[in-house]
């Protein structure tokens, strides 16, 4: 029987594993249908590219950093519970890479490539474990002080504050230091417009990162007796809630409406284990709302050049879901309890400011030694031609087809 259980739960994880896995093409397509159409080829081979550097970053660094656990060992000690420990870090390893591919979004069509390849090492390798070692692992007694302070420990189930704010908060760093794109802004005041390449390949990416998150969200239960349909629920609801919040709130847009599900899919990350289905329908409706008006503030009047909002949907988003399982969690609210707002708050702002803080570090150290942007020209190339030698339908922009 031990045998049996110790199977179905590396069976369930590896699931859980490939479907955050199977997320990367959705951030990868999210991403082509965003950017314009010289850009498409470099979003397709920086998701692929970045998430095998965070295959060898967390592998070789940070996973030991966080947890504290390293895989040097013969292949028959990692084969114990029928290798359980390694399907562990698989799954975790899809979170981690993750956080570069939040980045690669909101640093679309000016960012050099290779140097984003080593600020994803240097993030997923250092940064991120950093704070999930904190969170996740009782690290640098964090937890100890929110706890004894705060009545509670910081709590954050799959990842609201843990992968998302963080990612959305590095993200924010980079894309200040980067600068808007070229022409983004006028002279005069004005802005120039840059509409989605493909509506078909952004919803495509919306979906596909839909589907993987009850992968990401379900399976954070780690193990088959702890799994819980609560959760499942929950983000559905939340995730029903992102998306009829971004209807109404953006207008019928299909660029809101197909990030209202992510908005609200973020957001109940933290507390879906938590909270009763209809506080994680309220936490998706603010998320779906949050990110509308987030995205509107920071492209309009901010003047902050966030290609795909990626601080608006999963830095602010991933605060708010910080803070809802906080809100919601309560049992006086039809919630679980065991959290308290201010415990929340408390981890939330941790999160937050290891996330922006060593986003500014790892990209401004890059910026100042190698460089992060591309050239005016290559920019006005776009960076398929000017970094892979080749645009998303060469035939058709020839002429031939």
């Amino acid at each position: 029987m031990e045998s049996l259980q110790a199977g179905t739960d590396v069976l369930f994880i590896l699931i859980g594993a490939v479907m955050v896995l199977a997320m990367h093409a959705g951030f990868a397509f999210l991403e082509v249908g965003t950017v314009r159409a010289k850009n498409q080829v470099n979003a397709l081979a920086k998701i692929m590219s970045d998430f095998a550097i965070s295959t060898i970053a967390y592998f070789f660094v940070g996973y030991s950093l966080a947890y504290g656990i390293d895989f040097f060992s013969g292949a028959e000690a990692l084969q114990e519970k029928n290798g359980y420990s390694l399907v562990k870090f698989f799954f975790l390893l899809t979170f981690a890479a993750a956080i570069p591919a939040i980045v690669s979004g909101g640093i679309a069509e000016r960012a050099r490539f290779y140097p984003q390849l080593l600020a994803s090492f240097l993030i997923v390798g250092l940064l991120y474990p950093l704070f999930e070692g904190m969170t996740w692992n009782g690290n640098f007694g964090m937890q100890g002080l929110i706890e004894s302070t705060f009545g509670a420990p910081f709590h954050d189930f799959a990842g609201s504050v843990v992968v998302h704010a963080v990612g959305g908060w590095i993200a924010l760093a980079a894309v200040l230091l980067l600068g808007p794109r070229a022409g983004r802004y006028r002279k005069d005041g004005g802005m120039t417009a840059h509409p989605p390449s493909s509506i078909p390949f952004l919803s495509l990416g919306a979906w596909t990162l839909t589907v993987g998150w009850f992968g990401f969200n379900v399976m954070s239960a780690q193990t088959v007796e702890a799994v819980s349909g609560l959760v499942a629920v929950n983000s559905l609801m939340a995730m029903v809630g992102g998306i009829l919040a971004a209807l109404v709130v953006g207008k019928n847009d299909p660029g809101f409406l197909h990030n209202g599900p992510l908005a609200g899919l973020v957001a109940v990350c933290a507390g879906s284990d938590l909270m009763h289905p209809l506080g994680a329908l309220i936490t998706g409706g603010i998320a779906g709302a949050l990110f509308v008006y987030a995205f509107t503030l920071t492209q309009n009047k901010w003047k902050i050049d966030d290609v795909l909002g990626v601080w608006p949907l999963h830095g602010l988003c991933g605060l708010w879901g910080g803070l809802a399982a906080g809100i919601f969690g309560l049992k006086a609210l039809g919630g679980m309890g065991g959290v308290t707002l201010t415990a929340q708050l408390a981890g939330t702002l941790v999160g937050v400011l290891v996330a922006f803080a060593g986003g500014f570090a790892v990209y401004g150290l890059i910026k100042l030694t190698i460089g992060i942007r591309l050239t005016e020209e290559a920019e006005y190339l776009g960076a398929d031609l000017s970094i892979h030698k080749i645009t998303a339908q060469p035939d058709y922009n020839r002429g031939e087809v």
